[in-house]
């Protein structure tokens, strides 16, 4: 083994052992690198073989110091298992990496002011272009807009109650189509199951449910409300279950959908048979309850491209201040739901 080679072996390799082992300049490989048109496309291929051969992995810090640019994104989210901020994170990291971007995330207990804005403070240390902030509560919504940042920052959840420029999912007709569904089915009227007060999307779903019913001249029942979980969704469906008069519910989400259906079965209330039942979110496992559960899907890879299609304006300055993107949900028809039953 010659000197040269051990040398080699012996540390990370470098462009100009690339442009070396391919037979071009060291621009060249920077050009291939860089996806530049103008080079022919055997001397492409040259190039990345070498690339491969030498197991070459460019030095970002150096292309940072010299493009000015890090190809780095910011997320801000909180620790959360819930499937809908848990899938906007993965929609939003899958979509960056698509683009070519890195993420470096912030993950929060609390979205609280200071939190916050700490939070974007250590990414924007780290040399990150922009940021998009997870806020799907009131009290981050707050926090977004009051932040104090040099860079682009996007929020991803909150509606349109933010000031900066956000994408969410459009509860509000998502929730409508929803209600509508079971008018549509004979149901006379809708009972309710809504998230937690201080979330964006209970409020936004609780008020399309409200509106829906409203325009049809039908009862507006008193809501139960939930946080989210399961358990809370068979607490609330034992009180449900009680009611004589019930004949349809709208969840604000798929797993209090899931105690719901518990909580009626138990109770002896067949589903759909004797009551109705929708959720929202779509999570994989809706497809598998017993029955299957009509719900109201959420794109969360069509929120993550959409978000970053917004950051990246941003950062190109071709976006208004304050551009608001609405993400349109879908109604997926399963066998929860059914005509309203007669007396």
């Amino acid at each position: 083994m010659g000197t040269e080679t051990a040398d080699l072996e012996s540390r990370q390799p470098v462009m100009a052992d690339v442009a070396k082992l391919a037979g071009v300049s060291h621009q060249t490989v920077s050009r291939v690198l860089n996806g530049a048109p103008h080079v022919r496309p055997g001397t492409r291929d040259r190039v990345l073989a070498a690339i491969r051969e030498l197991d070459y992995r460019p030095n970002s810090a150096a292309r940072a110091l010299v493009t000015r640019r890090s190809q780095t994104l910011g997320v801000v989210s909180f620790e959360s298992t819930l499937y809908g901020p848990a899938s906007m994170l993965d929609g939003i990291e899958r979509a960056a990496r698509s683009a070519g971007y890195f993420v470096s995330v912030a993950s929060l207990r609390s979205l609280d002011s200071r939190s916050v804005q700490e939070a974007v403070d250590r990414l924007r240390d780290q040399g990150v272009e922009g940021v998009v902030v997870i806020a799907p509560q009131t009290s981050a919504v707050s926090a977004v807009a009051k932040l104090s940042s040099s860079i682009p920052v996007v929020a991803v959840g909150s509606g349109t109650r933010s000031s900066i420029p956000t994408v969410s999912v459009d509860n509000l007709s998502g929730a409508v189509a929803a209600v509508q569904q079971l008018l549509d089915l004979g149901h006379r009227t809708v009972h309710h199951l809504a998230g937690p007060a201080g979330w964006l999307e209970s409020q936004d779903r609780q008020e399309g449910w409200r509106r829906t019913l409203e325009a049809a001249g039908a009862r507006v029942p008193a809501v139960e409300t939930g946080d989210w979980s399961a358990r809370s969704g068979y607490e609330a469906g034992q009180r449900i279950a009680a009611l004589a008069d019930v004949t349809a519910v709208f969840c604000a989400n798929d797993h209090m959908a899931l105690g719901l259906l518990r909580a009626l079965h138990e109770g002896g209330r067949s589903v759909p048979d004797d009551i109705s039942v929708v959720g929202f979110d779509d999570i994989p496992e809706a497809a598998y309850f017993i029955p299957p559960l009509t719900t109201v899907r959420q794109d969360f890879g069509e929120l993550g491209r959409r978000a970053l299609e917004l950051l990246v304006a941003e950062l190109s300055g071709a976006t208004r201040p304050g551009a608001r993107v609405r993400v349109a949900p879908e109604m997926v028809l399963r066998r929860s739901t059914g005509p309203a039953r007669r007396a």
